[in-house]
């Protein structure tokens, strides 16, 4: 059915769930599994009176960030891994969350995408917007959403 499957997580304590469920998956079918983690840019401000900070503490934030990402995605890697699941750890640097889960399931090969869902309801959905309802809306593969 599904031979490779994408995990998207932030570490969350809903996106471990969804890795869980993926990785379970993965066993169940004999899939290989892609943990992705996306990492955001520094954010410029080009405000007038906005405070500024030298490129060089951008890029050390902004590995810092990568760092972190990449031992979340590391750590689904190995737990994965100990499941008897082949997998793969991703990072990916962008503001853009929804389009970069997009373009790394494209870019691995993926057939299914697993991530979970925040459950935003109301205003602050509106608001805050939903990197879930966004990669619903355009995948061109299954996706699996879990809450």
């Amino acid at each position: 059915m599904y031979k490779r499957i994408l995990v998207a997580t932030d570490g969350s304590l809903l996106s471990r769930k969804a890795v869980k469920d993926a990785i379970a998956l993965g066993v169940s079918l004999g899939a290989d599994l892609v943990a992705l983690n996306i990492v955001p840019r520094y954010p410029m401000s080009y405000f007038e009176g906005g405070a500024t900070i030298s490129p060089q503490d951008v890029g050390r934030i902004e590995k810092e960030w990568a760092d972190k990402g990449q031992a979340i995605a590391d750590a689904v890697q190995k737990s994965a891994e100990a499941a008897g699941v082949k997998a793969k750890a991703v990072i990916a640097k962008s503001d853009l969350v929804a389009t970069a889960i997009l373009a790394a399931a494209k870019k691995n090969k993926c057939d299914l995408i697993v991530m979970a869902s925040h459950g935003r309801k109301g205003l602050s959905r509106i608001l805050l917007g939903s990197e879930t309802q966004q990669v619903l809306t355009h995948s061109s593969i299954p996706v699996l959403v879990l809450r």
